[in-house]
C-alpha cells in the first residue's frame, strides 16, 4: 500500500492522535467547481495516557477499543477509513529534479530517498512514497515531495484499525492533512499570503509553511502540549486531569485559571520561543521577507490565552483554525455542542475525511 494511498469513494477521517482519537465524515455535494462538502458525523474519544508515545503505539487494545467506540458513538457505517501518522519516523522532504519521465523519476527518488534514513537503516524498514508538486518547463525542472515512514509503524496504526473492525484503505502525513483542512475552509483568490499552519499535539508540533496555496517547507518540532500538564502538575500539585482542564481556562480541584495563567504563560513563551526560531529559519532559507498571520490547530492549540501571547511574542495575527467554517452542517445529525467542543482540533480529522480512495 502507497504511503498517499492506493473507484473514487469518499473516506472517513480518522485521527489517532497522542491523547485522543477523532473521527469524521463528509459528504460530497454539487459536482466540479461547485463542488462543496457537508459535515456528516464528528465524534472524539480520549485515549490512556502513554498510549501513543512520540507517535508510536505503546497499548494497541487501548487504541482499538477508542476507535471502536468513537465510530460506535458517531452510528458510523463506513468501515474503509483514511488515517495519518506523524513524528521522528516521518520525514518529508521537498526535492528539484530534472524533467524526467514517471519511470525515471521513480528510480530517482529511491537514490534521493537513501539520504533520509538514519545510519544503519535503509529502504527495506521504511515505505516511501513520492509526489510531483509542480512542473516547470521553462526551466526545465520539477519539484517533489518524498515522504518516508518506517513500515512496522504504518502497519502498527493498520493493525489497530483492524483490531477495531475497520479497513485503512489510504496513509496520509498529519502535515498534509491540515493543509486540505486549510485550503477547503479558505475562500478562493486573495494575494499570496505567507501562512503558518501550526499542528500543536500532546508530544509534538508539525508545522507547514505556505506562500499563497503552495507548500515549501515542513517541520516536526519536538515540542507538545505535555509540557503544560507537566507544569500544571509540579507547579500547584494537582492531577493529570485537573491540569488538562486548567489548561483551557477551566477550573479544577480549587485552582482557578487566573491562578496558574504564570505557569502556563511560561510554557508559552518557551514555545514562543521554539516556533519563532523555526519561521526564521523558513524565511531566511526560502528568502521569504514577510509572514502574515499563524493559524493553530490540534488540541493543546485550546490552550488559555495561547494565541494572544504567541501573536505578541511573533507580533503577527495568531488565531485557531475552524476547520468547519466553510462547510455545510447536516443539523439532523450533529450536535451543535460537539463541534464547537472538538473545534481546532479535528483538522486533521477533516482533512483525512476529504480523501478519496485512489488519492496520492
Amino acid at each position: 500500500m502507497g504511503l498517499f494511498g492506493g473507484k473514487k469513494n469518499q473516506l472517513v477521517g480518522l485521527d489517532i492522535g497522542s491523547s485522543s482519537v477523532k473521527v469524521c465524515e463528509l459528504q460530497v455535494l454539487g459536482k466540479g467547481g461547485s463542488q462543496r462538502y457537508r459535515l456528516q458525523k464528528l465524534g472524539i474519544a480520549p485515549l490512556p495516557f502513554d498510549a501513543i508515545v512520540d507517535g508510536d503505539i505503546m497499548d494497541s487494545n487501548a487504541v482499538a477499543a477508542a476507535i471502536r467506540q468513537v465510530l460506535a458513538e458517531q452510528k458510523i457505517k463506513a468501515r474503509d477509513v483514511a488515517i495519518s501518522v506523524a513524528g521522528q519516523q516521518v520525514m518529508v522532504k521537498k526535492v528539484t529534479f530534472p524533467l524526467m519521465s514517471p519511470t525515471e523519476l521513480a528510480e530517482s527518488v529511491r537514490w534521493e530517498a537513501e539520504s533520509f534514513f538514519p545510519a544503519g537503516q535503509g529502504l527495506d524498514a521504511y515505505a516511501l512514497d513520492f509526489a510531483v508538486l509542480e512542473e516547470r518547463p521553462s526551466e526545465g525542472n520539477m519539484d517533489v515531495v518524498l515522504v518516508a515512514c518506517r513500515k512496522d509503524k504504518i502497519e502498527s496504526y493498520i493493525g489497530c484499525v483492524a483490531m477495531a473492525g475497520a479497513r485503512s484503505v489510504l496513509v496520509d502525513v498529519d502535515v498534509f492533512a491540515i493543509q486540505n483542512a486549510y485550503e477547503i475552509n479558505s475562500p478562493p483568490g486573495g494575494r499570496d499570503e505567507v501562512v503558518a499552519l501550526v499542528n500543536i499535539g500532546a508530544q509534538f508540533t508539525n508545522l507547514t509553511m505556505l506562500v499563497g496555496r503552495k507548500s515549501l517547507f515542513w517541520r516536526d518540532i519536538a515540542w507538545g502540549g505535555h509540557r503544560f500538564t507537566d507544569k500544571l502538575m509540579e507547579d500547584w500539585g494537582v492531577s493529570r486531569e485537573a491540569a488538562e482542564l486548567l489548561k483551557e481556562g477551566q477550573a479544577a480541584e480549587g485552582r482557578t485559571p487566573e491562578e496558574v495563567e504564570p505557569s502556563l504563560s511560561s510554557v508559552s513563551d518557551g514555545f514562543a520561543d521554539e516556533l519563532g526560531r523555526t519561521i526564521d529559519f523558513f524565511r531566511s532559507s526560502f528568502k521569504v521577507d514577510r509572514l502574515d498571520r499563524v493559524l493553530l490547530c490540534g488540541g493543546s492549540a485550546k490552550v488559555d490565552k495561547l494565541p494572544e501571547i504567541l501573536g505578541d511574542r511573533l507580533r503577527v495575527s495568531v488565531d485557531r483554525l475552524n476547520p468547519f467554517q466553510l462547510l455545510e452542517m447536516d443539523e439532523r445529525s450533529l450536535d451543535p455542542a460537539v463541534v464547537n467542543g472538538v473545534g481546532c482540533t479535528a483538522a486533521v480529522a477533516v482533512g483525512l475525511a476529504l480523501r478519496q480512495v485512489g488519492d496520492r
